[in-house]
């Protein structure tokens, strides 16, 4: 391998990279585009019969199509790999290791997560002792937990940042070459036992690339934080970006992936690869209009309110929406027939209404989101294998979850889970830098 097309990674870990403001730009409009998009999701009617729930934009013929634009999880995870080894690497440069990392993660990750699983298990138990009616309750249990995935996904991936890094640094393009070989191995054996005649269920092999996918769309972020897409002509970038939506469309169209990405979510499949990449050329072809408009002041205003929140933001949006169409519900407001002219003249209004909602509630709780990591004076770090056990607790809740849907039991003993997780990373400060030291002179003892 050349070394001329190696990223400069020796001198990656001597200075820190300087802030990219374009990445964070495009980690809030990807949250923008997650709120649209679970708020169009979910269509309201009300009849004789009650009340349904169901997703209008499947009815739309382009919709499948439009996830190859709209799907935007997979460069969510490069931009956040971006991140990751830019952190990685300062915290190295501080003198911190793999443990203090992953508790650094773990804390901000869930601590505000531990807050929604309270309120949901607070919520769920009220409902149910309210008589609610089961089916609707189930419904609307499953809609407040379908953006608990994400934090399973990005919890495992964190934990693979180290020893990635190392990866990246040694061997990049062996390291990225492993993961996409993974990804499409275990695509075929899922794949090919889904055929099978005796009914197994392939699905939990597919979960493999939890690692695989999102874990390569991940190193992609390293390779964006090494500057390897910077070296590229912006019509290089173009031509790249559409080499990997003409390679999707055999794959989906004559192949045997799905056509809509979000149904290729969970588990993940390579064809998010294809579409994270095809993201990641686009944004940097349009990384000059990009860096432009991260300089407007409005822009930045916007980008630190929801950037400095994020994480609450995404926990909290789908329950709130919920809460926001069930208030509209007890208004008695009227409920257009979703997908309809009417309903989508309405979606702004309720767009606009939602993040309200979402920024208020985010007051209070974004406190949890950025509260120190730092150990309390005179802490000792906890144990290499309390973080590895705490971090394992911490992801079974919302991959549990992602498996089998919220539910009453899920939200409880998830919560329970959590705060052990949260407790098991903290530190705690041992029993002699409580005592008042005794100092000792001439024989006498002096307090």
């Amino acid at each position: 391998m050349s070394s001329t097309l190696r990223p400069n990674l020796s001198s990656a870990n001597s200075a820190p990279a300087s802030r990219d403001l374009v990445v964070d730009f495009i980690r809030v409009a990807c949250m923008f585009a997650v709120v649209a998009v679970h708020l169009l999701m979910m269509g309201i009617s009300v009849d004789e019969s009650g009340i349904g729930v169901g997703n209008p934009l499947t009815s739309l013929s382009w919709f499948a199509q439009g996830t190859w634009f709209g799907q935007v999880m997979p460069l969510f995870f490069v931009v956040g790999g971006f991140a990751s080894l830019t952190s990685w690497r300062s915290l190295q440069r501080r003198g911190g290791d793999a443990g203090d990392y992953l508790r650094n993660r773990v804390l901000r990750l869930v601590r505000p997560t531990v807050a929604l699983y309270a309120f949901l298990a607070i919520a769920l138990w009220s409902a149910t002792a309210a008589g609610v009616p089961g089916d609707l309750l189930t419904v609307i249990a499953a809609g407040a937990g379908v953006q608990l995935w994400f934090l399973a996904a990005y919890l495992i991936c964190q934990g693979m940042v180290p020893t990635m890094a190392k990866l990246h640094q040694l061997a990049p393009y062996r390291t990225i070459a492993a993961l996409a070989a993974g990804a499409v191995v275990v695509d075929v054996l899922r794949l090919g036992l889904e055929r099978n005649p005796w009914g197994f269920d392939s699905n939990p092999i597919g979960l493999l690339n939890m690692v695989f996918v999102w874990g390569l769309l991940q190193q992609l972020g390293f390779f964006y934080a090494d500057g390897f897409f910077d070296r590229f002509a912006r019509w290089k970038l173009i031509v790249a970006a559409a080499a990997c939506y003409a390679i999707l469309v055999p794959l989906t169209h004559a192949g045997p992936y799905p056509v809509d990405m979000l149904t290729s979510q969970n588990p993940p499949m390579f064809p998010l690869v294809l579409v994270g990449l095809a993201h990641v050329l686009l944004v940097k072809a349009a990384y000059p209009v990009l860096r432009r408009c991260v300089h407007v002041g409005w822009v930045q205003k916007v980008m630190f309110v929801v950037g400095s929140r994020a994480m609450t933001i995404y926990l909290w949006h789908l329950p709130l929406i919920i809460a926001m169409f069930g208030i509209a519900l007890l208004l008695r407001l009227p409920f257009p027939e979703p997908a309809s002219a009417e309903w989508w003249l309405s979606r702004p209004a309720f767009y606009v209404a939602a993040w309200a909602l979402v920024l208020l509630v985010s007051m209070p709780l974004v406190r949890l989101e950025l509260a120190s990591t730092a150990l309390a004076p005179g802490a000792e770090r906890p144990a290499m294998w309390r973080i590895a056990v705490g971090t394992v607790l911490a992801i079974i809740p919302p991959f549990v979850v992602m498996r089998s849907a919220l539910d009453v039991a899920n939200a409880t003993w998830g919560l329970v889970l959590l705060v052990i997780a949260v407790a098991l990373v903290t530190g705690k400060v041992p029993d002699r830098a409580w005592k008042t030291p005794r100092l000792v002179s001439s024989g006498s003892v002096a307090s």
